[in-house]
């Protein structure tokens, strides 16, 4: 039930802000709004108030809003309807999604930062993991055991440890440390022997530091935030355009994996899930900044081409242009979805 709970909430969150990207912008212009649904299919329960309708539909899995005049062959071309505004106009309605969806990645970011703090790594000599195949998993080491003395040398820090590893590869060394058991202290004493890395040529026994969330300051939070935005899209462009380049057939995650990812991060506890969500909508933002017709890109890209050519749209090159769209979006979500298919490991797929 968690989990349901949790996919409905990911999904509406992301789409209906989206969508009231859309509801703001048109009422700034005094675009009247006929509609604005929560979920899809038919209503449950819904009012009127200020000329719109709100609607909580059957399936609560993200939203719409419906403009008047929204249809370029029902539109009359009176100012309060979507093409009775000039091209600039519905470029900055069809825009505002993408843009409240990036404006909401960035508030996620920011929270994370703000409230729960950003990774650092911390200088006590405390272990944070051990690395499998290495000497301190064979000789027993543990997260969480406290570095007392190496060599009979007593350790203040990580880098008081890392420097007496480092200087004995192949060499037995003893090191002293704390354990936690039933919420006693224990000390143990054992002997390892680092192993050489090829590479820096020093010892090491396969272990890392702990990772301390920090919070951080307000303005830290807006620059760590505008990081983590700049940094996912031009991750995620980067990849795509690699895989262009190189001919190589993308990873995407449709419905099913997006679902399914939504499942496994909701057991984590709520700071996952608001990392989840911002990723989410940055991506559907990105997506929707493209300029395939059907997407907020590829309205606004017709809406130049409008603008520059200073005529109307002609409906016919609408309509192909909306039929390609079509075409080239059920394509991109049966490639997602066999994907999904794929990793979920179905015989009849992998076959």
């Amino acid at each position: 039930m968690m989990t349901l709970i949790a996919v409905v909430l990911v999904f509406s969150v992301v789409v209906v802000i989206h969508e009231l990207g859309h509801f703001l912008v048109c009422r700034y212009y005094g675009v009247r709004v006929e509609k604005f649904a929560i979920g899809f299919g038919k209503e449950i329960v819904g009012f009127n108030w200020k000329g719109t309708r709100w609607s909580f539909c059957l399936l609560p899995l993200g939203g719409y809003v419906k403009p008047a005049g929204e249809e370029i062959e029902e539109s009359s071309g009176a100012p309060d309807e979507f093409f009775g505004q000039n091209w600039q106009h519905r470029s900055a309605i069809a825009l505002a999604g993408p843009v409240m969806n990036y404006i909401l990645a960035f508030v996620c970011f920011f929270s994370l930062v703000f409230f729960w703090g950003q990774a650092e790594t911390s200088n006590q000599p405390v272990i944070g993991e051990v690395i499998a195949g290495f000497p301190a998993e064979a000789s027993g080491f543990a997260k969480g055991d406290h570095m007392v003395a190496i060599n009979g040398k007593e350790i203040n820090s990580w880098e008081d440890a890392a420097k007496l590893i480092h200087t004995h590869p192949g060499q037995t060394i003893d090191i002293r440390f704390k354990r936690i058991v039933n919420n006693q202290s224990i000390e143990k004493i054992v002997a390892v022997i680092p192993k050489k890395d090829p590479q820096r040529e020093v010892g090491v026994i396969g272990i890392s530091p702990m990772v301390e969330m920090v919070p951080q300051g307000f303005f830290k939070s807006l620059s760590s935030a505008g990081h983590q935005t700049y940094f996912w899209t031009y991750l995620t462009l980067k990849y795509l355009g690699d895989a262009i380049v190189q001919r190589k057939k993308p990873e995407l995650a449709g419905p099913i994996g997006i679902v399914t990812i939504i499942a496994k991060v909701s057991k984590e506890g709520f700071q996952e899930i608001l990392g989840l969500v911002a990723l989410i909508s940055l991506s559907l933002g990105l997506f929707n900044f493209f300029p395939i017709p059907l997407l907020d890109g590829g309205h606004v890209f017709l809406y130049l081409i409008e603008g520059i050519m200073r005529k109307p749209l002609n409906k016919k090159m609408v309509r192909a242009a909306n039929m390609v769209g079509a075409t080239l979006l059920i394509t991109i979500f049966i490639y997602a979805t066999s994907q999904d298919l794929s990793r979920l490991k179905i015989p009849f797929i992998n076959k």
